[in-house]
Order: structure tokens, then sequence, then C-alpha cells
């Protein structure tokens, strides 16, 4: 890991020749100034020019794109209450795209970039005195801009503070950003504030050059995600090897947050945790509130664990599956070495210049190829793809993107071909053609799902391929998935996961003596840190 050393002059090397434009002299931090994320010292530090250099790309992506005296104002996320209550519902995580731009934690915060010259303003919330006896320390202006690495800091004192400060910029376009999820359809809408009349306002833009750049990971991103991955690993880790029959699912789950947050100061996850075992396997997005990760775990049960932490906001994404004994039964190596083949096959064809739908085909083909083998189903492969035979075991997408939310923004723009209408080509995330630091999960998976073998099996085109006897055998089983977090490398992809992935090697971790323990985790943490 590459540690930033920040002078008093604050210079930054890795833009020289524009440091007079986006970096003036006024710059002057205190020498004890840490200007890191590191909830301790057991934690990756994340150095403040990753967000400096977000902001550097936003520019050169806009500076031919907007006219003179344009600025960009984007809203920060607001703490909300749980329902009826003055308690807050979860801790606070900032919304991603402002995150991605100022890495500012606090809640409340705009925040400005004046196109022409570069200057990056923040405006803080002006916090009730009282807030010193509940919360702690009220910070000034001073400490907030050294802390984030912008020119000036100002407090919300005012309705119209923002709109007079863009005065001052002589701004009279104001970009703000309007973004439509494309897997939700849920719409972050654009920051209001006092006296925007006064300004031509612009929501087009913004959205779409923040996503594309969130798309291309700089590699100080990575080095996040690199540890997030790598704190996800050690936790589906010990979950492995403190499984037995005879536990809770819920009681793995609560192993893999404690080893994510006490090792690796992951206080978030990245999404609900599925902790499935037995038929529940086949639920796609177990864990719900109405299949809270209850079930008793049964010698034998092959296990789905899907857990995932984030650190800094950064999201890992990561699928283990085993059985609970440690013990892999014929089926089981079946279907898990169908669904493994499928994860390799993907991670050594996905390249630039690739469309990740042809990944999703060729993982279809590669476990349709071992259940044919296994005399589930019967046919021609490329005819029984087509007849979206695939989708009855594999009804979910290949993956999708990951970065500071788990399924990442972009994957519907670029090049992508519109969302596909067919069974489990409709549920990828995106359908672009892959570019060289692409952060994209692989995650096949193939299931026995009641609901959809019935339905296969009425179908006189579906039914042609499937070998009902044998497939009744597999009925609740649950099923495999095998997901890591990749990113796409024109010189070979780097697979940030690190896990025993074949039967050999999760028997044998499985089977190894004495536990997964708490200093076996540290050591391994610090060793990473350490590289």
């Amino acid at each position: 890991m590459n540690d930033v050393a920040f002078d008093l002059n604050f210079s930054f090397s890795f833009f020289p020749e524009k440091n007079s434009l986006y970096f003036p002299k006024i710059f002057k931090f205190s020498p004890e100034f840490q200007m890191t994320f590191q909830l301790s010292e057991k934690t990756f530090k994340v150095p403040v020019d990753l967000f400096v250099e977000n902001r550097q790309r936003l520019l050169e992506a806009l500076k031919t794109k907007v006219p003179a005296n344009s600025a960009v104002l984007l809203q920060g996320g607001v703490e909300k209450n749980r329902y009826n209550t003055d308690a807050a519902d979860l801790p606070f995580r900032q919304e991603s795209y402002f995150f991605w731009t100022f890495g500012v934690n606090e809640s409340e915060f705009y925040g400005v970039i004046d196109v022409t010259t570069g200057k990056t303003t923040l405006f803080a919330p002006r916090l009730d005195p009282s807030y010193a006896i509940w919360d702690g320390k009220i910070n000034d202006e001073k400490y907030f801009k050294e802390k984030y690495a912008v020119d000036e800091v100002f407090f919300n004192d005012t309705e119209k503070t923002i709109a007079e400060k863009l005065k001052a910029l002589a701004v009279k376009n104001v970009y703000l950003l309007r973004a439509e999820n494309t897997d939700s359809g849920d719409v972050l809408t654009e920051p209001k504030f006092a006296g925007s009349q006064d300004f031509q306002l612009n929501t087009q833009l913004l959205y779409l050059e923040m996503a594309e750049l969130r798309v291309i990971k700089t590699e100080k991103e990575i080095d996040v995600m690199r540890y997030a991955s790598k704190i996800a690993s050690e936790a589906h880790r010990a979950a492995m090897k403190h499984m037995k029959p005879g536990l809770y699912e819920y009681q793995l789950e609560s192993l893999f947050r404690h080893t994510s947050y006490y090792h690796g100061g992951c206080r978030h996850l990245a999404y609900t945790c599925i902790a499935a075992s037995g038929c529940n396997g086949s639920v796609l997005h177990y864990g719900h509130a109405n299949a809270p990760n209850d079930k008793f775990i049964k010698d034998g049960d092959m296990c789905l664990f899907d857990m995932g932490p984030e650190y800094n906001c950064y999201a890992s994404d990561i699928t283990t599956s085993f059985p609970s004994n440690g013990k892999f039964t014929e089926k089981q190596k079946i279907v898990y070495n169908a669904v493994l083949d499928a994860n390799l096959a993907v991670l050594k064809a996905a390249k630039p210049g690739v469309r990740w739908t042809d990944m999703h085909i060729l993982s279809e083909k590669v476990i349709l190829e071992h259940l044919k083998k296994a005399g589930l189903i019967v046919g021609d492969i490329d005819k029984a793809v087509e007849a979206r035979v695939g989708a009855v075991f594999m009804p979910h997408g290949l993956g999708h993107f990951i970065g500071l939310d788990v399924h990442d923004c972009g994957g519907y723009m670029g090049d992508a071909t519109p969302r596909s209408t067919l069974p489990g080509l409709k549920s990828l995330r995106t359908t672009r053609t892959l570019k060289d630091r692409m952060a994209i999960t692989i995650e096949p998976g193939c299931y026995f799902i009641d609901f959809l073998l019935d339905e296969a099996l009425a179908d006189p085109v579906k039914s042609a391929f499937l070998v009902k006897a044998e497939i009744d055998k597999y009925r609740g089983s649950g099923g495999v998935r095998i997901e890591d977090d990749v990113i796409i490398r024109a010189a070979g992809n780097e697979n940030l996961s690190d896990l025993p992935r074949t039967v050999e090697e999760i028997e044998n971790f499985m089977a190894s003596g004495g536990q997964w323990t708490e200093k076996d985790i540290e050591h391994r943490v610090s060793e990473f840190l350490s590289k």
C-alpha cells in the first residue's frame, strides 16, 4: 500500500503541472494533521488525495463541456431518525456521489467546485451550541478545510449563503446532480438552495459525467477496495472455520460482522447479509425481514454466505458456498464444480473489449455442460442456452459494477445495449463492454428453485432439455454461488477476493486443526497492510 506524505506546503506530485491552477498556495496545514481516513493504526490509511484526484478528474471531464463562469454544486446526505422518534435509524453514511467528490463523512454539507479555477468550497451546517453537550466538540472552518483539502469552508448560516458565495465567484451557470438509478428507478434529486433563480441551472450533464468517472476506478480507489475485500475474505474465513452443524445462521452472520469491524474497522456493511443454509440457499435475496437468517443449520447442509463490509464507503461483495460439516457429498461436488468452473472461465475470458452479456452466456454454458454430464439435462447446449434453460438454474445476472455502492452506477451508460426482456439476461445490471480498471463482481450460481423448475417442466420447449427424475433428486438442496470482486486489467484481471475455492481447498481448510483465532486474523491483516 502506498501512503502519501504531505509537507506543510501541501505539494501534489501527481499533478505537478497543474498545481498552480487547481491547488492554490493558500493551502497551509498543521504538521500534526493526518489528512487521511484511518479508524486506527490497525486499519488501512486512505489519503485525502484520493478525493482531490477525483475532483481533478471531474474538472478535466467538464472543462470543454461547460461555458465560462460555471460551477458544480453538490449536496451531501442528511441524517434521518427512525420513523416517529428522535433516534437516528443507523450511523450516518454519506451519499456516494458527494463522498466520491469530497470525502466528507459528516451530514448536511454542500460542496461547490468552480470549473474555471478549480477552487473548491465546502458549506458546513452551523451546529447549535448544545451539540457540544451531546455530541462533542464543534469544529471550526479551519478544521474542515485541512481535513478535506479544500480552498474555503463557510458555515451555511443564512438561507442565501450558498447563492452569495456563488455570486462572489462570478458564477452564472450552476451544474446540479440529478441521478436516476438504472436498477431501482430511485432518483437522487438535485440540490435545492435559496437564490437558485439567479443562476442558469443544468441537471442533465453532471450525472452522465460523474457516473462514468465512478465506473473507472483510480488506483487509490482500488487500494481501498482491495482492503475492503481482504477484510471480507478474512471474515468469510472466520465463518467457515467456526461453522459446525447445530448453529443458527444468524450466529455466523454475527461472527462475520464482528470480524469485519473488530479487525478491519468496517463499521458499515455494504448490503444485507445473506447467511443461508440448506434449502434457503435457493432464496436469492435471503436474509430480509421475513427470512432473517434464522434457520437451524443441519449436518450436511450446503451453506451460501453472501456478505460484504464496506470501508471508507467502498464496498466489498463476496459469496462463499461450503458444506456445514466441511465435507462435500457427490451431489454437492457436481453443483459446486459447475459454478466454480463458470467463475474461473469468466475470470479468464473477461478483458477490455469483451461485452459483459457474452460473459453471462459463457457462464450459463459452462454450468449447463456440467449438468448435462451429471444427467440433469440433455440436448445441445447452445440450443438450451437459446431456449433460456440456463436461467432456470441461474435466474440472476452474472455480476455488477462495484465501488462506493455495492451495485455501482453506470451499468447502462456508455455502449450498453438495452436491457433484455429474456429470463436471466433481463437481470443483468450491465451490458457494457469491459474497460481497464472497471470493478465488477463475477458471481455465477446454480440453484434448485421449485417455482422455476416446475414452470420449466411445464414448458414444452424447456422441458425437452430437462431430466425430471434427476433434477428432483436435487430439490430442497438450495444452491451454490461463488462471487469474487474483480478489477478488469488489460494485463490480466486482479481478483480481490482471497479464499479457499476448490473442493479440496475448502475441505482442507475446514478440517485443519484449531479455530481461526483473533490472533490469526490480526496477523493476516497486519501482513496485508505492511505490503
